[in-house]
């Protein structure tokens, strides 16, 4: 297979819609973003600021579960593009267990985050706006021992396939040089004709 990608078939542009282009790109800012916040907050004392980072915290959260939620039923009517001829039965089991992995953490780590909330007490409102309910019982005991290590536990797996994720894409990008970078990536704007 040559190294020239542009005799690649994905040289042909099958990319994803930019609609899932745009879902895929939002949300890897919330999760990058909310990680990094969500590192941060935990070492702070006790304080308004505190506070106010939780919420943004649980807001990103809301965020990244309504948006998983409608990209998996945007992806379940909507194939996505092939993947790079001559990948490897190990490569192509890479690819689906980290996927599915990946989604799956989609909704555990913001469900694990809701839940340990309201196992605290502390209800979540969606932009300070939109009161979620609470669907675990008041239970500190619970939320500590249980539900507050399930959520760091799960963002930090998801932390680790987001790296993996990013890591073989670089790969194929760079060594392969397989066009598979291509489906994901916005098109670049054309200049117009003079």
């Amino acid at each position: 297979m040559s190294s020239d990608a542009s005799s690649s078939p994905l040289a042909a542009d099958p990319r994803y819609d930019p609609f899932t282009m745009a879902l895929h790109w939002l949300l890897a800012a919330l999760i990058v973003g909310s990680f990094g916040v969500g590192l941060y907050m935990t070492g702070l004392p006790f304080s308004p600021l505190r506070l106010k980072i939780y919420s943004w915290h649980k807001w990103a959260g809301v965020t990244i579960l309504a948006l998983s939620a409608l990209r998996l039923l945007w992806r379940l009517g909507h194939r996505p593009p092939a993947l790079p001829p001559g990948m490897s039965a190990l490569q192509l089991a890479s690819y689906r267990i980290s996927h599915t992995l990946m989604y799956l953490l989609f909704f555990a780590v913001p469900l694990s985050g809701w839940a340990y909330s309201s196992a605290m007490g502390m209800p979540v409102a969606w932009f300070g706006v939109l009161p979620l309910p609470d669907f675990v019982p008041v239970d500190h005991a619970f939320a500590e021992a249980v539900l507050q290590p399930l959520h760091r536990n799960c963002a930090f797996v998801l932390a680790g396939v987001t790296l993996l994720h990013v890591a073989a894409v670089l790969k194929h990008h760079w060594i392969d040089r397989d066009g598979l970078l291509k489906r994901m990536w916005p098109r670049p704007r054309k200049e117009p004709a003079r």
